[in-house]
This record gives C-alpha cells, structure tokens and sequence, in this order.
C-alpha cells in the first residue's frame, strides 16, 4: 500500500484549489478523482448536447424522499462541477457569517467571521482571474484590496438596463466574473462567448479548479493525479481515530493508498454518502458521526430563472456581467432577506426546449430566446436536519428534501417584476422593452426538479461544538484525527450567493493550517 503526506479526494472547487495551495510544499501529494479530462471538442459549445441531452452529466441515479429515480444534474471530472459552473465568484456579505433572521428561520452564525477570511477571498480571487469593481454592491463586505482585473463591460442592452435600475433609485453593479479575458485584446484567452454559463470552456479560458488549480499543480513532480478513480470507502485503525486506509475503485480494479492526512471534497452530497458508506464497528451511523448530522442540514438555494420577454430584442452574446443585491437583506415592505437577482448565460431555443412550459403564447422558443433578459434569483435556503442525505438498502444515495423560505423568493420575484414594469423606452430598437415576465423554476418546477444540485452544501456542517457539528473550525472531523474536508459541506447556513468562492477561500485556510500542522 502505498503512502502519502496527503490524499485529497476530488478535484472541484475545494480539492483543486486545496492541491495548487499544498503543491509547492514538496510534500507527497495523491489526487484521487472518480471522473476524467472533459474532453475538448466542438460539443463543448453544442446547446442541445449540453443542456438538452445532458451529455456531460453523470449517469448515475439517486433517488428523491419518495424512492423515486433522480438523475442529479452533476458533472464528475477533473474540475468537478466548476467545469461547467457560471464563474460568478461572490464573497458572502460580511452579515452572512452571523446569525440571520429569515422570513422561515434564523440562518446561523458560523464558526469564522469574515475578518477571519477576508485574505483568503483575496488569495482565491487572484488565483480564479477575477473581475470586478468594488464599491458598486451595495451589500458588499469590506476588501483588503482591489479586484486583481477589471469589470467586464456590459453589451448595449445590458447597459441600457443598467441604466434603468440606477435611475429607479437600485444600484445595479458588475457580477465578479472569474474569466481570463483582456477586452479588446486580440491575445484574450477568452472571447466572450454565449457559451460560458453551463457549458465546458472549448479555449480553456473559464477560470476553473482545472485549470487554475490542477494544471499548474501536476507540474511539481511530488504531486500525482489519478482519473477514473472512485472512492468507495474510508478504513480507520482499531480504535477509529485515525483514517488508516482509502480504498478506491479505479478503471474496475481495487486499490488501497494511505496517508497522513486524508482530505474528502467530492462535493456536499457525496462526501457524505462516503462518510455513510464508511460505517465500521467504532463508527456504526457513519463516519465521524457521533453527532448524528453527517447528511444533514442540505441546503442548495431557492433558484429560479425569470425571463423577460421584450418588445425590442436581446441581442446580447456574453450576458452575464449585471447583478443587484438591493434587496438582499430585506426591504421596508419586506424586512426579511429575500437574496440575488443577476443573469444566467444567455439562453437559445434550444435550451428552452428542455423544460420551458406554454410562457409565451404566439412566440416560437427561438423568437421568444432572442427577445429575452434571462434572470437569475437566488433566496437563501435555511438548514433543516430533515433535508439530508442517506443511503438506501442498496447504498445508493437517497436526497431527502423539502423547500422552505418560498416566500422570500416570492418577494425577490415580485421585485424583479416590478422594476421590470417601470423600465423606460428602449432608445437602443424604440419601443416598450418589456412585453411580460415569465418563469421556470430551476429547482422546483417539474421541468427542472431537485436534480439541480450545482450549489449544494451544508451536509457535514464545521461548528465548535462535536455535538452539534461533524467538523471543527479548521474542517477537520471532531472524531477523527486526520480526516478533512474542504467542500461546500462545511458551510453552516447557504448565503444568497454562490458558494464557490467562499469554498475556494476555505480550501486556501485549511490549507495554510495543514502546511503548519505537517511541519
């Protein structure tokens, strides 16, 4: 059996970055993820590939609370979901980090304020190349520095609707975009494609856990990195308190790697069904659950997509550059936080075509696509011990839950429509840009249902209490010595953004406390 300083598990937005963070040090380093390279090639930017077919999804199936199939909405390959993620890269508001008061619930405090990780966010924003402007959120928590780029510009009609929002007395702002881009540049590695959000990055130029975080990492000739490799369990030492062997099923041929230190990021849902699967005599609910929360307390957001339809088209190709947070934490006729309104990748017939119901009477899916602002709402979702991950008879993953904070997101909407009703005549085509507003659900609604699970956490929560808690401060299991994790499963309550970034920053603080602790 061959041994290790470390073992990561994973390669998305917490193993990757965890790798790049551990590489330099000379220690030996074993990467074990369950996917391959995304292959390069023109289906990368295929639509109907991509978001009808689901062509890179996983084929695997989970079931939802009532035993029924669920095909998740997940990606395994190097890079993990980041592969095919939006690259808006939010730190959480300073306030996120303390209890919150919710319209369902109290959101709880965390274990970290943000002063604990403001140079973290500031370490992961210059590793993912990301751009923005700071001081035009008005929610924004306080920064030690600048974006390490600047803004992507908004296209004309983004712009104009920009305008619109600013004189309705909002204060629209840039989203932090992690992309290699240099406008107007003809050496951009990014050309501002409409197939960014959602689709695999043909040029390599979408700031990825691939390719900011694994690729400069597999240069550093102590660091290895095997594909096709699946964890199928974690061995701990007669007494439990040491995980003494990773087993690993990989191109159908049985494995066994050992190391000093074992860190787990296969994502919320998976990293605790491999906790469940571990289960032995002195771990008989799962491993490192003494607490009984390992699955526990999941958490994806409220999302939904809301198009409005215009008059005048949309003849945006890279949409994705407007967000506001005004109503973020509540608003005089609503003091409850409702949470994120900003764009999703501009959306095509096509993809329409996957799951859009009967919204536009009279328009084709293609004229209706092309006339559309497609939007993005995020409402936080609080922690309910009864959403939770499990594991039926066979050890497949059964994904228990049950929405709350609906009506929350119901405010966010009627904000959106109601800004969306005054805007002013278009002067870029003439006429009234906006004709009706529409929406699907991406998470709720038949067509898209609990099988988007692209911002899961929250299912192996850090705390400083092991009884209320399967992880310590430094994401380490309070039952066993040398076992971490660095994915969105530690995260206590979910924000109202996206939790990439904040599981970057993370990833680079373990990481810093594990160079320290391997001293």
């Amino acid at each position: 059996m061959t041994h290790y300083d470390f073992i990561i598990i994973g390669t998305g937005a917490g193993g990757g970055t965890l790798v790049h963070k551990l590489a330099p040090s000379g220690k030996k380093i074993l990467v074990l993820e369950r996917g391959d390279f995304v292959k390069r090639g023109l289906e990368n930017w295929n639509s109907k590939k991509v978001n009808v077919e689901g062509h890179y999804n996983t084929k695997e199936v989970w079931f939802d609370k009532d035993g029924k199939p669920l095909h998740p909405h997940t990606n395994y390959n190097v890079g993990g979901n980041t592969k095919f993620y939006g690259a808006a890269l939010f730190r959480m508001r300073k306030e996120d980090f303390g209890e919150l008061k919710h319209y369902d619930g109290i959101s709880p405090a965390w274990a970290i304020d943000y002063n604990e990780l403001e140079r973290y966010y500031r370490q992961a924003e210059q590793m993912y190349h990301v751009h923005g402007k700071r001081g035009e959120d008005p929610t924004e928590p306080w920064a030690s520095s600048p974006f390490p780029h600047e803004a992507v510009s908004h296209e004309p009609r983004i712009q104009h609707l920009a305008e619109d929002f600013a004189a309705m007395g909002c204060k629209p702002f840039h989203v932090p975009l992690g992309i290699q881009l240099k406008e107007n540049d003809p050496r951009s590695k990014c050309i501002r494609c409409a197939t960014c959000d959602g689709f695999p990055c043909l040029v390599n130029a979408k700031s990825d856990s691939h390719v900011c975080g694994i690729e400069p990492s597999l240069d550093y000739p102590n660091v290895t990195l095997l594909t096709n490799a699946l964890v199928t369990k974690l061995e701990t030492d007669e007494l439990g308190k040491t995980i003494s062997a990773v087993h690993v099923k990989r191109n159908g041929e049985n494995e066994t790697y050992s190391a000093d230190v074992v860190v787990v990021s296969a994502g919320a849902i998976n990293s605790a069904a491999l906790f469940l699967r571990s289960a032995n005599d002195k771990h008989p609910n799962g491993l490192a659950n003494s607490s009984d929360q390992v699955g526990r307390n999941y958490m994806g957001h409220v999302n939904s997509v809301m198009l409005a339809v215009s008059k005048c088209p949309n003849p945006t190709i890279f949409q994705k550059t407007l967000a506001v947070n005004d109503f973020y934490f509540g608003s005089e006729d609503f003091p409850y936080p409702m949470g994120h309104i900003s764009f999703v990748g501009k959306l095509d017939g096509v993809t329409l075509s996957a799951g859009a119901p009967a919204i536009a009477p009279g328009f084709t899916l293609d004229l209706m696509a092309k006339h559309s602002l497609d939007f993005w709402l995020t409402t936080e979702d609080l922690p309910d011990p009864n959403n939770r991950v499990t594991l039926n008879k066979n050890g497949e993953i059964v994904l228990s839950y049950t929405p709350n904070n609906l009506e929350a997101h119901k405010q966010l909407q009627n904000k959106l429509k109601k800004l969306m009703n005054n805007q002013r005549k278009c002067d870029i085509h003439g006429g009234e840009c906006h004709q009706g507003i529409f929406a699907r659900n991406l998470y709720l609604a038949e067509q898209i249902p609990l099988a988007g699970v692209a911002h899961q956490n929250g299912t192996l929560r850090f705390g400083n209490d092991p009884k209320t808690s399967v992880l310590d401060k430094n994401c380490k299991a309070h039952d066993i010595d040398n076992l971490y994790v660095v994915d969105g499963s530690f995260f206590p309550s979910s924000s109202a953004v996206n939790p990439a970034l904040t599981i970057m920053a993370n990833a680079l603080r373990v990481g810093e406390h594990l160079l320290e602790r391997m001293k």
